[in-house]
């Protein structure tokens, strides 16, 4: 499914009649779980134990270890949450195979904790013990996603339409399965079978992408039906799902102290896991005819970069507390500000329905930080350093208050209430700002 292409029609949607996610069943799908059954409980650790303490060193099972924590978490996290999901699916087909996903994450789970304590020594033996050793790993941003999580199958017990649901298999199957997992998956698996390690983990680690690419393949079925089913809530629930995590995911697979020596100590880079992270979620969004380009509102990610650029952009970014969680104050140096104007450049509403260009003005409060000016046109917007000469809106306010409004910590009317920020000039270009930066 990965390598396949979704046809669209004239005006650049997706052509709900022919997907790839039509290429298989559900019946097909719950075949595959039954021909692709193991057994987590009959794994054998014992040469695992013996590589881990003599052929590893201990920058590499520090490394190692805080990668797999995460995966353990994850695990049981989704096992924990899949029982709305199977009540909201509207077919049997649907039910029966999420039943099958909710016993193989079961089986991860029982996987990682095995191999936690008998291997690495961490954790009782306990399912309950191995988590609470475990969970001073996780990083900000794989909180900030499993939390949503939680949340979401709260949100799903109480509302099964097809547009909750939607929502709710994008974070699971797209964002947090086929964009953050898979990719970790393929970095683990790389080195182990480069390196020949762990035999027993390596074995268990490729059932565990086996049964995540088959739950990935259901997910992108489910959200094209889903789609099909009520093609105007649905992808407007899928937009405002993926604008609400993606400025989190730069921060999951983020080492202690942003320490990259945590993934390239096993000879690949984050930028190797994060391009095939963006690539798999524009991938299986087409797929399902939810091509990321064509989603309503603001731009779900930033038009006009590759996915290496996006890679190596949302880390920038978050390592200088712009998206995602801010730990300390924001770093000012010029390139994060240009940085951070040009994120505002492409997040403008294509369709912002101006009638002729228009200047905006960020006038900061902060001696350290010039101004910056928005020009915006039909058919483009630029932006520039220093004050514009005759600026139509002028937005008066600290550069951590911006900061925090770009990274959707701070509500801008919220801003606006408390004089936070202090809009100055042509009502009407205040009027429309709102048109500019569409929220969805």
């Amino acid at each position: 499914m990965a390598g396949s292409a979704t046809t669209t029609t004239a005006d650049g949607t997706a052509n709900l009649a022919s997907l790839p996610a039509d290429a298989i069943s559900y019946e097909d799908l719950y075949a595959r779980w039954e021909r692709g059954n193991w057994r987590a409980t009959e794994l054998d650790f014992s040469e695992d134990a013996r590589q881990w303490q003599e052929d590893f060193t201990e920058f590499e099972r520090q490394a190692a270890q805080w990668n797999y924590c995460l995966f353990f978490w994850g695990e049981d996290a989704v096992a924990d949450n899949l029982s709305p999901y199977i009540d909201a699916a509207p077919r049997e087909e649907q039910k029966y195979f999420l039943t099958t996903q909710q016993v193989d994450e079961a089986r991860h789970a029982v996987f990682f904790k095995r191999f936690m304590q008998e291997v690495c020594g961490v954790g009782d033996g306990t399912m309950a013990g191995g988590l609470q050793a475990i969970k001073p790993q996780l990083t900000v941003g794989f909180r900030k996603i499993f939390d949503r999580l939680d949340t979401m199958a709260d949100e799903l017990r109480r509302d099964r339409s097809p547009a909750k649901l939607a929502a709710a298999v994008t974070l699971y199957h797209i964002v947090i399965e086929a964009s953050l997992a898979q990719p970790g998956q393929h970095f683990i698996c790389g080195y182990l079978q480069e390196r020949d390690k762990l035999p027993a983990f390596r074995e268990g680690m490729e059932n565990i992408a086996a049964d995540e690419q088959r739950h990935i393949g259901f997910g992108v079925k489910l959200l094209a039906d889903l789609n099909r089913e009520d093609p105007v809530r649905v992808p407007k629930a899928v937009a405002r799902l993926l604008g609400e995590v993606t400025p989190y995911t730069s921060q999951v697979l983020m080492p202690p102290g942003w320490d990259e020596r945590y993934v390239t100590v096993f000879d690949a880079t984050l930028d190797d896991v994060g391009v095939e992270g963006v690539t798999s979620m524009t991938t299986k969004l087409r797929s399902a005819g939810l091509p990321v380009e064509s989603l309503p509102g603001p731009p779900v990610i930033p038009p006009g970069l590759t996915p290496l650029e996006l890679s190596q952009r949302g880390r920038a970014l978050a390592k200088a507390g712009v998206i995602g969680v801010r730990e300390g104050p924001s770093a000012r140096d010029p390139e994060t500000v240009a940085l951070l104007f040009d994120m505002v450049q492409r997040s403008v509403n294509p369709q912002h329905g101006l009638t002729r260009p228009t200047t905006y003005q960020w006038d900061f409060t902060d001696r350290d930080i010039e101004s910056w000016h928005l020009v915006v046109n039909n058919g483009s917007s630029q932006v520039a350093r220093g004050a514009a000469a005759s600026p139509d809106l002028r937005l008066e306010l600290s550069y951590q208050d911006w900061v925090d409004i770009v990274g959707q910590r701070l509500d801008p009317l919220r801003a606006v209430a408390t004089r936070r920020l202090r809009p100055r000039g042509n009502p009407l270009a205040l009027a429309r700002l709102r048109r500019v930066f569409l929220t969805g």
